[in-house]
């Protein structure tokens, strides 16, 4: 059994370690709830250009947009991974991983390449060490995410899809359920179907300036790159949420092991009182 010196060391050591992770726990929470607000906030944004775009697609039926067509037979499918830039969030980046990598072996099975962009230092590290090819990337994102950090990298997978190197586009995210609850999903980007963008009620009527091609080649764009800012919002949420339940889990079980540490430390402390009292009852009565 360690001795009582040892056994303080160990109990200062995990009393230091809980006192970061409920540190941790806290920023967390402040931060968990600021990404709420914000992904909140551009629901509705990306709700209404989605009904704006479905009304555009029905009113306008003689232009077809390339993001609008099928593609038979499709030989490069692109995917954007979505994860954070940091750790210590359960499994958050795991599960998302997880099933990227077996969407990839499917495509991959049926004699179909894949091109990535990864959004997040996490994904960039897990496609770089299983060796996919990575078009793009944006890490660094912060706790804010930023429009004009992911147009870049959003935009070489549309010259991809629109070139014809890539024939689908999807996304994969953790999307944010509540507090305790968030899943990974994957959703198709392009080709946009009628179930994405939603049944349009009605017959709506447009005049379009400069002209109608001009217009919806510049929303589609627009749709997709606030379908994407989504993600990432919704990702953040889901960061901040898991790290908060991952570092309370963290807390209460560095307070478990300390109690346990405590335990073991009287009882090597009672032993230690019973040897010498044996040894003194003993040396007394040999006198």
């Amino acid at each position: 059994m360690a001795g009582g010196k040892e056994i303080r060391t160990k109990i200062k050591s995990v009393q230091n370690t809980q006192k970061i992770t409920r540190a941790m726990e806290m920023v967390a929470a402040s931060k968990m709830r600021k990404a709420q607000d914000r992904m909140r906030a551009a629901r509705p944004y990306a709700e209404k250009i989605r009904n704006v775009a479905a009304h555009l697609s029905h009113a306008n039926p003689e232009y077809k947009h390339p993001f609008l067509v099928k593609r038979e037979n499709p030989s490069r499918i692109g995917v954007i991974v979505v994860t954070s830039d940091k750790g210590l969030c359960g499994g958050l980046n795991t599960n998302v991983l997880r099933m990227v990598l077996a969407r990839m072996k499917e495509w991959e099975g049926g004699k179909q390449g894949v091109e990535v962009c990864a959004i997040g230092n996490k994904a960039l590290g897990f496609m770089q060490r299983i060796g996919a090819s990575v078009l793009s990337q944006a890490t660094h994102l912060g706790d804010t995410p930023h429009m004009e950090k992911l147009i870049g990298p959003v935009k070489l997978m549309l010259d991809a899809y629109n070139d014809g190197r890539i024939d689908a586009l999807h996304i994969c995210f953790t999307r944010f359920v509540n507090t305790m609850k968030q899943e990974p999903v994957m959703e198709q980007l392009l080709p946009i179907s009628g179930e994405a963008l939603g049944s349009a009620s009605g017959h709506w009527d447009y005049i379009y300036e400069p002209d109608a091609k001009q217009v919806i080649d510049e929303l589609l764009v627009r749709y997709i790159e606030t379908l994407i800012y989504q993600a990432v919002a919704e990702n953040i949420a889901s960061e901040q949420s898991s790290r908060m339940v991952a570092m309370k889990a963290a807390s209460d079980n560095a307070g478990n092991v300390i109690d346990e540490l405590k335990l073991i430390y009287n009882k090597t402390r009672q032993a230690a009182i019973t040897k010498e009292l044996s040894e003194i009852v003993a040396g007394a009565a040999a006198v």
